[in-house]
């Protein structure tokens, strides 16, 4: 009798596991069998114990109990990871360009603001057309540093072929004054309602993509740091 019932549930499970395999991932279908596998072994140690089998009733029980643990905390355990929303964005803005930053990719894109390309994303332009619009950028620097960050990801050796002829710095405009609170927070890609250890995790998360020993930005760089201490300040 004892080895029918085995039989009987085992055939159950089969059947059960058969008809859901085809939808179920990975993931969810071991989550599945441990289930079941922990309800079997409790199910066993209560029938050793009821036919008077307790060396056998108390491993399977306590294997049981295991099982069922592991399922639980399988299942709980994305609760305790530290969690970042998908999808943030950090924004620079210039006179000439605004630039955003994905922090999960760490791909740069850029909207012209202002010139002869007004308009134009910089992923549209060609090499030479890129050329023309970091030439004219030189009338602000702040801008030509942003587009700068940007041919660095872009173009491998961009400043070897990009032949200065040394009117590309002449009348740059001096910095832009004091970083905004809004800057601050475009920034690092946060709300208002962010704190502290909100903007200082966004903070280390955006180094680690921009900082200059990295192969990044020191341009951008300095904007991060800039906009941490402008926010902190702050709170």
């Amino acid at each position: 009798m004892f080895y029918l019932l085995i039989g009987i549930v085992l055939l159950v499970a089969v059947l059960t596991l058969a008809r859901q395999f085809v939808h179920a991932n990975p993931a969810a279908l071991a989550r599945q069998l441990r289930t079941f596998a922990g309800v079997f072994m409790i199910a066993l140690a209560g029938f050793f114990a009821v036919t008077g089998r307790f060396a056998f009733a108390l491993p399977a029980f306590g294997l049981g109990v295991m099982l069922l643990r592991q399922h639980v905390f399988s299942g709980l355990s994305g609760g305790y990871k530290p969690q970042k929303s998908s999808g943030q964005r950090s924004r620079v803005r210039t006179a000439m360009v605004e630039m955003e930053l994905d922090h999960d990719s760490g791909a740069m894109t850029g909207t012209i603001l202002a010139g002869g390309f007004q308009g134009r994303g910089l992923d549209e332009l060609n090499e030479q057309e890129l050329e023309a619009f970091w030439r004219e950028a030189g009338q602000d620097e702040q801008s030509q540093k942003l587009v700068e960050a940007y041919l660095d990801r872009r173009l491998a050796g961009w400043r070897e072929h990009f032949q200065t002829d040394g009117t590309e710095r002449q009348g740059s405009s001096p910095g832009a004054g004091p970083m905004t609170d809004e800057e601050a927070y475009q920034i690092l890609g946060l709300t208002p309602e962010a704190g502290d250890a909100e903007i200082r995790a966004a903070h280390r998360r955006l180094m680690m993509r921009v900082h200059p020993d990295q192969g990044g930005s020191g341009f951008l760089a300095a904007k991060i740091n800039e906009a941490k201490d402008t926010l902190l300040r702050r709170h």
